[in-house]
């Protein structure tokens, strides 16, 4: 009902993203208080002043970067793990980094439980993207809106990548897609979307002093 309702009467369109929606429950990735409320079309509190974005956010995402099943992705704020399963559905590798160390523990041992052999995943400073250097990925998804083109991870997409990611300010942002081509880095905004602040190095700079 999640996917008819709300998803394909909004507009998504791809088969196989529609299709790992649906494969994929949602009320396994929230507190156990917010159950009742896992399948509508809102973000939920994950803990941490964080969320779990709303399905078609998540939907919509992920039908932008447009993923084949050779893809290697990188995730920015892991999260509940929720986002990360549906791309893990998509693509041969999933790499998230969480910031905050009690929910990539949680994400992680959700993920571990749910047999999910294709994703790997790490605590730190997501603008920073991934460490090892020497990994080309062909699509990266920010669940954090940033203050600024994040020109680290455009680094790490290889040729013809794709990158989705919210940019604007603190409480309301734009959500654009980037693409690498021969001729250089495309460009296009695809409307507005209201999302957590990206932390780090690159992004915001967090008031709590313990955060990267």
């Amino acid at each position: 009902m999640m996917v008819r309702d709300q998803l394909v009467r909004r507009g998504i369109r791809n088969l196989r993203v529609l299709k790992a929606m649906s494969a994929v429950e949602r009320h396994l990735f929230v507190d156990s208080k917010d159950r009742d409320h896992a399948y509508e079309d809102h973000p939920l509190q994950i803990g941490h002043g964080q969320t779990i974005s709303q399905p078609y956010m998540v939907a919509l995402m992920t039908e932008y970067l447009d993923l084949k099943p050779q893809d290697h992705v990188l995730e920015i704020g892991v999260g509940s793990g929720y986002q990360t399963a549906i791309l893990a559905e998509l693509c041969e590798h999933v790499y998230g980094i969480e910031r905050i160390p009690e929910l990539f523990q949680r994400a992680r041992d959700r993920l571990d439980n749910l047999c999910y052999k294709n994703v790997s995943l790490i605590c730190g400073d997501g603008t920073l993207g991934w460490p090892d250097s020497g990994i080309s990925f062909q699509a990266i998804l920010v669940a954090a809106g940033a203050p600024r083109t994040q020109e680290v991870l455009l680094d790490q997409l290889g040729p013809g990548g794709r990158m989705v990611i919210p940019e604007g300010g603190l409480t309301s942002q734009h959500l654009m897609i980037y693409k690498k081509t021969d001729g250089g880095v495309q460009r296009l905004e695809a409307g507005g979307c209201v999302f957590v602040p990206l932390y780090g190095q690159h992004g915001w700079i967090s008031k709590d002093s313990n955060d990267p």
